[in-house]
Protein backbone atom coordinates (compact mmCIF):
# COMPACT_ATOMS: atom_id res chain seq x y z
CA UNK A 1 0.00 0.00 0.00
CA UNK A 2 2.82 2.45 0.91
CA UNK A 3 4.55 1.79 -2.56
CA UNK A 4 1.05 2.63 -4.38
CA UNK A 5 0.90 5.55 -2.15
CA UNK A 6 4.69 6.71 -3.11
CA UNK A 7 3.69 6.28 -6.76
CA UNK A 8 0.34 7.74 -6.83
CA UNK A 9 1.32 10.75 -5.07
CA UNK A 10 4.34 11.56 -7.57
CA UNK A 11 1.95 12.21 -10.14
CA UNK A 12 0.83 15.39 -8.60
CA UNK A 13 4.17 17.59 -8.86
CA UNK A 14 5.04 15.28 -11.86
CA UNK A 15 2.08 16.92 -13.66
CA UNK A 16 2.17 20.30 -12.09
CA UNK A 17 5.56 20.32 -13.73
CA UNK A 18 4.10 19.57 -16.92
CA UNK A 19 2.22 22.46 -16.61
CA UNK A 20 4.59 24.66 -15.81
CA UNK A 21 6.69 23.10 -18.91
CA UNK A 22 3.53 24.90 -21.10
CA UNK A 23 3.67 27.90 -19.36
CA UNK A 24 6.80 28.28 -19.65
CA UNK A 25 6.50 28.02 -23.50
CA UNK A 26 3.68 30.63 -23.76
CA UNK A 27 1.05 27.45 -24.51
CA UNK A 28 -2.63 29.02 -24.19
CA UNK A 29 -4.42 25.95 -22.73
CA UNK A 30 -7.56 24.57 -23.28
CA UNK A 31 -9.87 21.34 -21.89
CA UNK A 32 -8.93 19.33 -24.65
CA UNK A 33 -4.99 19.92 -23.76
CA UNK A 34 -5.27 18.53 -20.69
CA UNK A 35 -7.95 15.42 -21.97
CA UNK A 36 -5.36 14.75 -25.08
CA UNK A 37 -2.57 14.79 -22.53
CA UNK A 38 -4.16 12.27 -20.10
CA UNK A 39 -5.02 10.08 -22.96
CA UNK A 40 -1.62 9.19 -23.94
CA UNK A 41 -0.53 8.56 -20.83
CA UNK A 42 -3.64 5.92 -19.87
CA UNK A 43 -3.11 4.24 -23.15
CA UNK A 44 0.37 3.67 -23.14
CA UNK A 45 0.16 2.17 -19.54
CA UNK A 46 -2.56 0.38 -20.78
CA UNK A 47 -0.68 -1.15 -23.70
CA UNK A 48 1.86 -1.93 -21.69
CA UNK A 49 -0.06 -3.78 -19.22
CA UNK A 50 -1.58 -5.97 -22.02
CA UNK A 51 1.70 -6.82 -23.31
CA UNK A 52 2.97 -8.22 -20.30
CA UNK A 53 -0.42 -9.83 -19.23
CA UNK A 54 -0.49 -14.03 -19.44
CA UNK A 55 -3.16 -14.34 -21.83
CA UNK A 56 -5.18 -10.75 -21.54
CA UNK A 57 -7.37 -11.62 -24.75
CA UNK A 58 -8.88 -14.63 -22.96
CA UNK A 59 -9.10 -13.19 -19.32
CA UNK A 60 -11.35 -10.60 -21.09
CA UNK A 61 -13.01 -12.39 -23.42
CA UNK A 62 -14.12 -14.79 -20.45
CA UNK A 63 -15.43 -11.74 -17.67
CA UNK A 64 -18.29 -9.65 -17.79
CA UNK A 65 -17.87 -7.05 -20.36
CA UNK A 66 -20.42 -4.36 -18.88
CA UNK A 67 -18.27 -4.42 -15.49
CA UNK A 68 -15.03 -3.95 -17.62
CA UNK A 69 -16.63 -1.17 -19.10
CA UNK A 70 -18.09 0.07 -15.81
CA UNK A 71 -14.50 0.12 -14.43
CA UNK A 72 -12.76 1.47 -17.56
CA UNK A 73 -15.42 4.36 -17.41
CA UNK A 74 -15.00 5.14 -14.07
CA UNK A 75 -11.99 4.13 -12.71
CA UNK A 76 -9.82 5.68 -15.83
CA UNK A 77 -12.04 7.83 -17.77
CA UNK A 78 -14.21 9.65 -15.43
CA UNK A 79 -11.58 9.68 -12.39
CA UNK A 80 -9.40 11.98 -14.79
CA UNK A 81 -11.47 13.51 -16.64
CA UNK A 82 -12.11 15.96 -13.22
CA UNK A 83 -8.53 14.88 -11.93
CA UNK A 84 -5.84 16.40 -14.54
CA UNK A 85 -8.11 19.45 -14.63
CA UNK A 86 -8.12 19.59 -10.52
CA UNK A 87 -4.20 19.59 -10.49
CA UNK A 88 -4.59 22.39 -13.32
CA UNK A 89 -6.38 24.75 -11.50
CA UNK A 90 -5.56 24.39 -8.11
CA UNK A 91 -1.60 23.22 -6.39
CA UNK A 92 -0.40 19.79 -5.92
CA UNK A 93 0.07 19.76 -2.42
CA UNK A 94 -3.71 20.54 -1.84
CA UNK A 95 -4.86 18.50 -4.48
CA UNK A 96 -3.09 15.65 -3.10
CA UNK A 97 -4.38 16.09 0.00
CA UNK A 98 -7.69 16.03 -1.18
CA UNK A 99 -7.69 12.64 -2.70
CA UNK A 100 -8.25 11.44 0.37
CA UNK A 101 -11.99 12.37 -0.34
CA UNK A 102 -12.10 8.84 -1.69
CA UNK A 103 -12.08 7.22 1.31
CA UNK A 104 -15.15 8.84 2.34
CA UNK A 105 -16.48 7.37 -0.78
CA UNK A 106 -15.95 4.29 0.12
CA UNK A 107 -16.89 4.01 2.90
CA UNK A 108 -20.33 5.49 1.60
CA UNK A 109 -20.64 3.35 -1.77
CA UNK A 110 -19.18 -0.05 -0.73
CA UNK A 111 -22.33 -1.07 1.83
CA UNK A 112 -24.67 -0.34 -1.12
CA UNK A 113 -22.32 -1.36 -4.54
CA UNK A 114 -20.63 -4.32 -2.57
CA UNK A 115 -22.63 -5.36 0.35
CA UNK A 116 -19.25 -4.30 2.89
CA UNK A 117 -20.23 -3.95 6.70
CA UNK A 118 -21.64 -0.51 7.21
CA UNK A 119 -19.03 1.84 9.47
CA UNK A 120 -19.59 2.15 12.57
CA UNK A 121 -19.66 4.61 15.21
CA UNK A 122 -15.04 5.10 15.41
CA UNK A 123 -15.07 4.72 11.44
CA UNK A 124 -17.53 7.53 10.97
CA UNK A 125 -15.66 9.36 13.75
CA UNK A 126 -12.67 9.08 12.04
CA UNK A 127 -13.91 10.16 8.58
CA UNK A 128 -15.40 13.31 9.94
CA UNK A 129 -12.08 14.09 10.96
CA UNK A 130 -10.83 13.47 8.06
CA UNK A 131 -13.25 15.87 6.86
CA UNK A 132 -12.48 18.50 9.04
CA UNK A 133 -8.88 18.65 8.05
CA UNK A 134 -9.64 18.71 4.34
CA UNK A 135 -12.04 21.68 5.04
CA UNK A 136 -9.44 23.53 6.85
CA UNK A 137 -6.45 22.53 4.10
CA UNK A 138 -8.91 23.92 1.22
CA UNK A 139 -9.48 27.54 3.55
CA UNK A 140 -5.72 27.79 3.75
CA UNK A 141 -3.68 25.74 1.87
CA UNK A 142 -0.68 27.97 1.55
CA UNK A 143 1.00 30.07 -1.53
CA UNK A 144 0.72 28.35 -5.16
CA UNK A 145 -2.95 27.37 -4.78
CA UNK A 146 -4.58 28.48 -6.96
CA UNK A 147 -8.56 27.89 -7.23
CA UNK A 148 -8.86 25.92 -4.41
CA UNK A 149 -12.57 25.49 -3.76
CA UNK A 150 -12.75 24.42 -8.04
CA UNK A 151 -9.95 22.02 -7.88
CA UNK A 152 -11.50 20.94 -4.21
CA UNK A 153 -14.79 19.86 -6.13
CA UNK A 154 -13.61 18.57 -9.55
CA UNK A 155 -11.29 16.14 -6.90
CA UNK A 156 -13.76 15.04 -4.79
CA UNK A 157 -15.65 14.17 -8.19
CA UNK A 158 -12.89 12.36 -9.82
CA UNK A 159 -12.20 10.45 -6.58
CA UNK A 160 -16.17 9.43 -6.28
CA UNK A 161 -15.45 8.07 -9.55
CA UNK A 162 -12.19 6.12 -8.67
CA UNK A 163 -14.43 4.48 -5.46
CA UNK A 164 -16.71 3.24 -8.01
CA UNK A 165 -14.34 1.74 -10.27
CA UNK A 166 -12.34 -0.39 -7.63
CA UNK A 167 -15.35 -1.74 -5.97
CA UNK A 168 -16.82 -2.83 -9.55
CA UNK A 169 -13.10 -4.29 -9.69
CA UNK A 170 -13.41 -6.30 -6.26
CA UNK A 171 -16.27 -7.99 -7.94
CA UNK A 172 -14.60 -9.59 -11.36
CA UNK A 173 -14.56 -13.43 -10.71
CA UNK A 174 -10.92 -15.14 -10.58
CA UNK A 175 -10.71 -15.66 -14.90
CA UNK A 176 -9.26 -12.71 -15.22
CA UNK A 177 -6.09 -11.37 -13.70
CA UNK A 178 -5.34 -7.54 -12.14
CA UNK A 179 -2.85 -6.92 -15.17
CA UNK A 180 -5.14 -7.91 -17.75
CA UNK A 181 -8.16 -5.97 -16.29
CA UNK A 182 -6.05 -2.93 -15.10
CA UNK A 183 -4.75 -2.87 -18.88
CA UNK A 184 -8.27 -3.30 -20.31
CA UNK A 185 -9.25 -0.12 -17.96
CA UNK A 186 -6.34 2.12 -18.65
CA UNK A 187 -6.24 1.51 -22.36
CA UNK A 188 -10.45 1.74 -23.08
CA UNK A 189 -10.10 4.93 -20.84
CA UNK A 190 -7.36 6.68 -22.24
CA UNK A 191 -8.56 6.29 -25.73
CA UNK A 192 -11.94 8.02 -24.35
CA UNK A 193 -10.09 10.44 -23.22
CA UNK A 194 -7.96 11.36 -26.75
CA UNK A 195 -11.48 11.04 -28.22
CA UNK A 196 -12.32 14.23 -26.13
CA UNK A 197 -8.88 15.73 -26.28
CA UNK A 198 -9.28 15.15 -30.38
CA UNK A 199 -8.53 18.51 -31.20
CA UNK A 200 -5.40 19.08 -29.89
CA UNK A 201 -4.05 16.15 -31.95
CA UNK A 202 -2.70 18.72 -34.42
CA UNK A 203 -0.39 20.75 -31.00
CA UNK A 204 0.75 17.37 -30.23
CA UNK A 205 4.37 18.38 -30.81
CA UNK A 206 4.45 21.32 -28.89
CA UNK A 207 2.93 19.45 -26.25
CA UNK A 208 5.76 16.73 -25.98
CA UNK A 209 8.64 18.30 -25.63
CA UNK A 210 11.16 16.30 -24.57
CA UNK A 211 11.13 16.81 -21.21
CA UNK A 212 7.66 16.25 -21.58
CA UNK A 213 8.03 13.18 -23.05
CA UNK A 214 9.62 11.74 -20.28
CA UNK A 215 7.97 12.99 -17.66
CA UNK A 216 4.40 11.16 -19.69
CA UNK A 217 6.91 7.61 -19.80
CA UNK A 218 7.13 8.32 -15.58
CA UNK A 219 3.17 8.96 -15.64
CA UNK A 220 2.77 5.90 -17.55
CA UNK A 221 4.72 3.54 -15.42
CA UNK A 222 3.64 4.94 -12.34
CA UNK A 223 -0.61 4.26 -13.55
CA UNK A 224 0.62 0.68 -14.81
CA UNK A 225 1.98 -0.46 -11.36
CA UNK A 226 -0.07 1.41 -9.32
CA UNK A 227 -3.23 0.17 -10.22
CA UNK A 228 -2.10 -3.15 -11.10
CA UNK A 229 -1.09 -3.50 -7.69
CA UNK A 230 -4.04 -1.08 -6.09
CA UNK A 231 -6.71 -3.55 -8.04
CA UNK A 232 -5.16 -6.53 -6.61
CA UNK A 233 -5.01 -5.51 -3.26
CA UNK A 234 -8.62 -4.87 -3.74
CA UNK A 235 -9.26 -8.11 -4.54
CA UNK A 236 -7.81 -9.47 -1.13
CA UNK A 237 -8.80 -7.03 1.63
CA UNK A 238 -12.12 -5.23 2.75
CA UNK A 239 -12.85 -2.09 1.26
CA UNK A 240 -13.24 -0.45 4.56
CA UNK A 241 -9.71 -1.16 5.21
CA UNK A 242 -8.18 -0.52 2.22
CA UNK A 243 -10.06 2.84 2.31
CA UNK A 244 -8.22 3.71 5.84
CA UNK A 245 -4.91 3.18 4.45
CA UNK A 246 -5.96 5.26 0.97
CA UNK A 247 -4.87 8.31 3.38
CA UNK A 248 -1.55 7.27 2.84
CA UNK A 249 -1.39 8.11 -1.44
CA UNK A 250 -3.10 12.03 -0.35
CA UNK A 251 -0.45 12.34 2.11
CA UNK A 252 2.87 11.32 -0.07
CA UNK A 253 0.88 13.29 -2.46
CA UNK A 254 1.11 16.35 -1.03
CA UNK A 255 4.95 15.99 0.65
CA UNK A 256 6.24 15.09 -2.36
CA UNK A 257 4.92 18.30 -4.22
CA UNK A 258 5.82 20.82 -1.26
CA UNK A 259 9.69 18.95 -1.97
CA UNK A 260 9.52 19.36 -5.58
CA UNK A 261 7.99 22.30 -6.37
CA UNK A 262 9.31 25.20 -5.59
CA UNK A 263 6.72 27.62 -6.14
CA UNK A 264 4.42 26.39 -4.06
CA UNK A 265 4.45 26.12 0.39
CA UNK A 266 2.07 24.70 3.27
CA UNK A 267 -0.46 27.27 4.74
CA UNK A 268 -1.63 26.70 8.65
CA UNK A 269 -4.36 25.05 6.81
CA UNK A 270 -2.93 22.30 5.04
CA UNK A 271 -0.78 21.22 7.98
CA UNK A 272 -3.19 21.50 10.10
CA UNK A 273 -6.04 19.51 7.85
CA UNK A 274 -2.96 17.00 7.11
CA UNK A 275 -2.50 16.38 10.71
CA UNK A 276 -6.15 15.41 11.50
CA UNK A 277 -6.05 13.53 8.26
CA UNK A 278 -2.76 11.20 9.90
CA UNK A 279 -5.12 11.25 13.02
CA UNK A 280 -8.25 10.29 11.49
CA UNK A 281 -6.01 7.30 9.37
CA UNK A 282 -4.86 6.03 12.92
CA UNK A 283 -8.35 5.69 14.22
CA UNK A 284 -9.99 4.49 11.00
CA UNK A 285 -7.44 1.36 11.77
CA UNK A 286 -8.21 0.92 15.14
CA UNK A 287 -12.22 -0.02 14.22
CA UNK A 288 -12.40 -3.20 15.07
CA UNK A 289 -14.79 -3.41 11.98
CA UNK A 290 -11.97 -3.37 9.80
CA UNK A 291 -10.19 -6.26 11.17
CA UNK A 292 -13.15 -8.63 11.10
CA UNK A 293 -14.45 -7.55 8.09
CA UNK A 294 -14.83 -10.30 4.94
CA UNK A 295 -13.08 -9.30 1.90
CA UNK A 296 -14.87 -8.35 -1.42
CA UNK A 297 -14.82 -9.96 -4.72
CA UNK A 298 -12.91 -13.53 -3.87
Amino acid sequence: MLLCALLWGSAFPSLKTVYGIWNEQGLELGLTDYWWFAGVRFTIAGIALLLIARNPWVEIRHSSKPRLLTISLTQTFGQYLLFYLAVAVASGSLTGLLASSGSFWWVLLAPLLAGAPKPNRAQWSALLLGGLGITLATAAPGAGAGRPLLGAALMIGATGMGAVGVIEFGKLGKGIGARAATGFSLGLGGLLLLVCGASSFPRAAELMSPPVILITAWLSIVSAAAFSLWNYLSTKHPVPLLAGYRFLIPLCGMTESLIFLKDESAGWGLMVGAALVVISLVLMQRAKVLVAAEPLGR
